[in-house]
């Protein structure tokens, strides 16, 4: 590793990444998109305005705030509110990045409508999600207090000349925040995607600018590769993978917790194409050594004012047994700033050594392109389009890809049989993803986290969980466009109750599940491992269904 790194330093390749020289990449479009190197370079104006915001929602006496985003626009945010909490006389934050009915029935009914602050956040301005949130709870707010105060309340986050601006503009909003059109979403947590939501909840955005900056000079283009601790964490990440160890587990400390999502979208959509990529796995539990193979790189972010003991004792017992450790420690939570920006930086440094451009999500792309296709066809005939069943049980249906292995299932082949099938197309070196359409409340959370450790440990590969439509800004990029070495379990299921969504013809449940058929459409176009399980109406039997089947499809 230290012969790599004093190669980046021959070549002048740290100050080259600073200076914006595409060719460190694919030689396209990299340099336009480059402005988070930038942002901290600024003068103090932008900390200010976001100081000045805080004192003025305080004054207001907003007791909540709803931020409605997806990927970058909603994971930064959320990794503020889980790390610093609720500040005492700051509104409490809340995030929605979800088009399941229940998800938002239950985001409306926890907040009183005169006293809540709504933010919309949407870098293009034209999010589905974003947009159609936006609306629903607008017309909810407007039945309540009245339209010609309803904007009043509500805070619009986008580049400038969007559609939403504009929107904001006509309905009145309190405020706009500019993005910075050279600032990809998910390289946006230090801009104003990131901040007006910390300033919002009362996060100190000075301080967290100030931590920021100690660690963009540490990490400057005159800052040797072998010392700089972003790049020699990109190259380290970079070379593992190239060395079979692409699984990048993600440890954190339970005050860090929420970092893991964040990072999972960084590296996976940064990474995750021309059939190559870093796949973050956050969330596992920890096993014993034992259980990992050669494909695991660990990555412990460590709060040092709350560490766990636990896994202090089981990221030791990795380290001793062989497997490689990155240990980050974390002082407290205003450092988070510090390693917003050592991530951002560490993955534009693996791209360069992949040779991939970090800054592009075409598979993102064609699958919103699938989705925009289903939802036109169901405008025109009133139904969304199914598909071969496989098998079908009390609760529970199946459907595959047309390349799976279904005959081995069996004639005669029940539920256990063809899980048995799916699950035995996963090989070494291989992962296992769970894609659920499903509202995620704890008990949901609970049986699927189950079901992700029984075939984790029950075929010894790394295992992960996203929650749709929220995971197609993040991973979605990953599964389509990475390393075919995916075995993917889609969950979906009908809606008890569902929402229209104001001004369309269809529901948000049928949006939900547009997106989880262009997600499949997508995956089965790229010829990935598929299985999709519905659920019916009753989610909770349902899961507990499939999880006992899965336990016996391992056993047998």
């Amino acid at each position: 590793m230290e012969a790599i790194l004093h190669r980046w330093q021959a070549e002048r390749r740290v100050a080259r990444l600073w200076a914006g020289d595409a060719s460190l990449w694919t030689g396209g479009d990299e340099a336009r998109w480059l402005g988070w190197l930038r942002l901290l370079d600024e003068t103090p104006a932008p900390p200010f305005a976001y100081s000045r915001l805080s004192e003025e929602v305080r004054a207001a006496g907003f007791r909540h705030a709803l931020l409605m985003g997806m990927g970058g626009s909603s994971l930064c945010p959320e990794v503020l509110r889980s790390t610093f909490g609720r500040v005492p006389g700051s509104p409490d934050l809340s995030v929605l990045d979800s088009t399941d009915p229940a998800q938002i029935a239950s985001a409306r009914d926890r907040i009183d409508p005169a006293r809540t602050l709504f933010i919309v956040s949407s870098k293009s301005g034209t999010t589905l999600e974003s947009r159609t949130l936006m609306d629903f709870f607008y017309g909810w707010m407007s039945e309540r207090v009245g339209a010609s105060d309803a904007g009043r309340q509500w805070i619009a986050i986008t580049d400038p000349g969007t559609k939403l601006e504009s929107m904001a503009a006509d309905r009145g909003f309190r405020a706009v925040f500019a993005g910075r059109p050279d600032v990809g979403g998910r390289f946006s947590a230090l801009s104003g995607f990131g901040m007006v939501p910390a300033a919002i909840m009362g996060v100190d955005v000075e301080a967290l600018w100030a931590r920021s900056g100690a660690m963009a000079r540490a990490t400057a283009g005159d800052v040797d590769a072998p010392r700089n601790p972003a790049v020699a964490l990109g190259v380290v990440l970079g070379a593992a993978a190239e060395a079979g160890r692409d699984k990048v587990t993600l440890v954190t400390s339970p005050p860090l917790a929420a970092m893991g999502a964040w990072l999972e979208q960084l590296l996976a959509e940064s990474t995750g194409k021309d059939g190559r990529g870093l796949i973050p796995v956050d969330g596992e539990p920890l096993d014993p050594p034992e259980f990992y193979g050669a494909d695991r790189v660990f990555v412990y972010t460590r709060s040092s004012w709350d560490p766990a003991d636990a896994q202090d004792r089981a990221v030791a017992a990795l380290e001793e047994a062989g497997h490689p450790v990155v240990r980050i420690d974390v002082g407290d939570a205003y450092d988070i700033g510090q390693e917003f920006f050592r991530w951002e930086l560490a993955v534009a440094a693996a791209g360069s050594y992949m040779g991939l451009n970090p800054f592009d999500q075409p598979d993102v792309d064609a699958s919103k392109a699938a989705t925009r296709a289903l939802m036109d066809g169901y405008e025109t005939s009133g139904a969304l389009p199914g598909g071969p069943s496989l098998c079908r049980t009390p609760g529970l249906e199946l459907f595959g890809d047309a390349r799976g292995p279904w005959g081995d299932a069996g004639r005669g082949a029940g539920l256990t049989d063809f899980l048995r099938a799916h699950l035995r197309r996963i090989d070494p070196g291989d992962y296992f993803a769970i894609l659920a359409y499903v509202e995620s409340r704890p008990e949901i959370r609970d049986v699927i986290e189950d079901i992700r450790r029984c075939v984790g440990r029950g075929k010894k590969v790394a295992t992960t969980v996203g929650f749709g439509p929220r995971f197609l800004h993040s991973t979605g990029q990953l599964h389509k466009g990475g390393p075919n070495t995916g075995v993917f379990l889609q969950i979906t299921c009908d809606d008890v109750r569902d929402i229209p969504a104001p001004g369309r013809g269809y529901s948000f449940g049928v949006i939900k599940a547009a997106q989880a058929a262009g997600d499949s459409a997508v995956l089965a176009e790229r010829k990935r491992r598929f299985l999709r399980v519905h659920l019916g109406s009753d989610t909770t039997a349902g899961l507990d269904h499939l999880r006992d089947a899965i336990r016996q499809a391992l056993v047998l």
